[in-house]
């Protein structure tokens, strides 16, 4: 008998090099990529802030639409859950109030209401990440003055 030998097909894979390459394109692409991915936490609760006030500001209008004046800085943003006492008496409060419950900002602090403001009618703002006044990018103030 006689020995037959089969052809071999070509050896299918990748090189070592190849590998190399594949990984460094890898390593490049996570150098870009994390740095923006790992900034997204603060860029969202600044966000999340953001909607909170408009929202808050929002139910202060109705407020006012109601009773004529936005509740002093006295009676602050609880205003807006039950009835405030002490002036401005608000004559036509809405029963159940104008907001569920008064939200925390992202930073686990109350929002802040001045009325008078410094920046206009009303004022609502959080102090940002480190709880004081001014700051610069997340511990600069959030207020609805400067909502962009």
């Amino acid at each position: 008998m006689e020995n037959v030998q089969k052809p071999r097909a070509a050896q299918s894979g990748f090189t070592l090099i190849e590998i190399m390459v594949v990984v460094v394109i890898l390593g490049i692409l996570a150098a870009i990529v994390v740095p923006k991915v790992m900034d997204r936490p603060d860029s969202a609760r600044i966000t999340k802030a953001r909607q909170d006030i408009r929202a808050l500001e929002g139910a202060l209008n109705l407020y006012k639409l109601d009773n004529y004046t936005y509740p002093s800085t006295d009676q602050g943003l609880v205003a807006l859950v039950e009835k405030p006492a002490g002036t401005p008496e608000p004559r036509n409060w809405k029963s159940g109030g104008y907001v569920d419950r008064l939200p925390k900002d992202p930073w686990g602090t109350e929002y802040q209401y001045l009325s008078p403001g410094s920046h206009g009618e009303i004022d609502i703002f959080s102090l940002g990440a480190d709880s004081r006044p001014g700051g610069e990018g997340v511990n600069a103030d959030i207020g609805n003055w400067n909502l962009e």
